[in-house]
Order: C-alpha cells, then structure tokens, then sequence
C-alpha cells in the first residue's frame, strides 16, 4: 500500500462510523509504509489507545475472538491471558502485550490536523453527535467563510456553500500531509448565495460559550475581543449571539 492509499481508506473507515473513533492494531500498522504512519503519529491524526480488551485467540487454528484477562503484580510485568473454552486440551493461552497494543483515529482528530495545516484556530472541539467538526475560520481575499468537517457518508469539508470531500483536498506525500489551501480559498471567495454555514443558532452559541469560557479559564481578559477577531464578525456581534435565546413566540389573540 501507498501512503496515499493508506490515507485514502483511514478516511473511508472514519466517514463510515459517522467520525467516531476508529481502532488500529499494531499488527495492522505493520503493514503499511513506515511514513505514513510517522505522518499519522506526529501530526496526532493517530493517536494511542487503551489496550485491547478482546483479541483473536493465538491459541490454536480457529482465531476466536476472545476476551482478554491481565494479571497485574507489584514488582513483575502484567500477564495478558485468554481462557479458552471451546476445547478441553486448552486453557490458558499466553497473549503477548504487544498484541494488545492499538491506536485510535477520529473525525475529531482529523479536524484538527487539517485546521493545523490550515493555520487556522479551533474554536472549541467538535460534535460526534451531531456529526458535525468546526475547523475554523478560512479568509479568501474577499470573503471568509468557517470550515466544518461532516460525515455525509464519506468526510466532507463545508465552506460558503459549498462541500467538498476530504480525499479531494488533504493528501499525504512521503511523512508529510498537504492540504489544497489554494483550492479551498477559491470556494471561500465564491460563496454559494443562499447557502452557507449548516451551522444552526444554537450550535453556535454553544460554541462560543464554550470558547468563552475556554479563553476565561486561560485568564485571557480581552476573551470577547479575541472571540471576535477570531469569528470575523464585531464585539458587539460577539455580545449578541451569546445572549440571543429561541423565545416561544407569543399566541396570537386572533383579534
């Protein structure tokens, strides 16, 4: 496999669990060329996971899928096991810790990878329920747009209107990912009228808020400003969608 081909199929797999994070073991990883997964570890679009709790069982030719028991003692290095209880001439079945070992990529990861190359600031992490990564704020040279990462069945990128998926635009070469700024800059300054941010509302007050309150607990005091500066829009903007609640509108009296 290519590192490009590695890529290509990491993002098919994180698209098709909706972006929720996806389990890699150490003997897959093995199989793919060593730059690209130096790419994926440095950059943190893959990152180390808990132990597996189930393996396939080493112990004989059928490879069952068993849970996995460990023995820890002070002063000696855990014992991974499996009991095996499909056949009476075996029992316990040694696991190596190296067989354990696995590592986990997400759409969240993902995002921010992307908005790293992007040189773009996160406002807060993204929503796995609701399918839906805020990677940032991208300025073209006459408008600017946010950037948010959904699953629509494959990774999508969503800028002024417009979607594009992700295999179009972030590509991995040798140990380095690329991202076709250039492209997407483009889309920016030729906005879809009547289209734009899916984001709802709510959505984005909540985001705000919880940047606020990120940027508050930094000790940052000018937060508003920064908050502003960072969406593109004025303090006294800022001010107003943080306050802004869905009323119940009033009954007409039918007078």
């Amino acid at each position: 496999m290519s590192p490009e081909s590695v890529l290509v199929e990491l993002l098919g797999r994180v698209g098709a669990q909706n972006g929720a994070a996806i389990l890699i073991s150490d003997h897959e990883l093995n199989g793919w060329p060593a730059e690209a997964v130096k790419a994926m570890t440095n950059s943190g679009l893959m990152k180390k996971a808990r132990p597996a709790t189930s393996v396939a069982c080493p112990g004989c030719e059928r490879e069952c899928i068993m849970p996995v028991h460990v023995l820890t003692n002070p002063g000696n290095d855990p014992r991974a096991f499996i009991v095996c209880d499909k056949r009476s001439d075996i029992n316990r079945v040694p696991v190596p810790a190296g067989d354990l070992a696995q590592w986990q990529v997400s759409a969240e990861s993902i995002a921010a990878v992307v908005a790293n190359l992007l040189d773009l600031h996160r406002s807060g992490t993204g929503d796995t329920d609701a399918a839906r990564w805020e990677v940032g704020l991208l300025k073209g040279k006459k408008h600017a747009s946010h950037v948010v990462l959904t699953t629509e069945g494959a990774l999508t990128l969503n800028l002024a209107g417009h979607s594009i998926e992700l295999t179009e635009v972030l590509t991995l070469e040798g140990n380095n990912f690329k991202v076709d700024k250039r492209r997407l800059t483009r889309l920016v300054d030729q906005p879809v009228a009547g289209a734009g941010d899916t984001e709802s509302a709510t959505q984005r007050r909540e985001r705000l808020k919880r940047r606020v309150d990120e940027l508050k607990a930094k000790g940052v005091k000018a937060f508003l400003k920064t908050v502003a500066e960072e969406e593109g829009i004025s303090v006294t903007r800022v001010k107003q969608l943080l306050q802004e609640e869905t009323e119940p509108k009033k009954p007409s009296l039918g007078w």
